[in-house]
């Protein structure tokens, strides 16, 4: 079997809104949860209590999330800071 390797290279990732968007998707879980909690009942005479279950988690798995991004923004930030101040290209800057 041969090794594969690629044949070009790998695009620069995406950056954007993180924080926003992880924020968003973290207070629609919770909007979720919030508006099927009138409807507890039918879920459960249903058996699809985990809907609400699910959305719950999400929310908190979100707030990790919220919480994982901003101090990845605030590291990125810290180090292009700290490279333009020591006149150093920022890690991972192509040359």
């Amino acid at each position: 079997m041969e090794k594969w390797t690629p044949k070009h290279e790998a695009p620069e990732p995406l950056e954007g809104p993180v924080v926003a968007t992880v924020t968003g998707g973290t207070v629609l879980w919770f909007v979720l949860f919030l508006v099927q909690i009138p409807f507890y009942g039918w879920y459960d005479d249903h058996g699809h209590t985990w809907w609400l279950w699910t959305c719950l988690a999400g929310a908190g798995l979100g707030l990790i999330g919220v919480w994982y991004v901003r101090a990845r923004d605030a590291a990125i930030k810290r180090d292009a800071a700290r490279a333009a101040e020591s006149g150093e290209p920022a890690p991972g800057a192509r040359s």
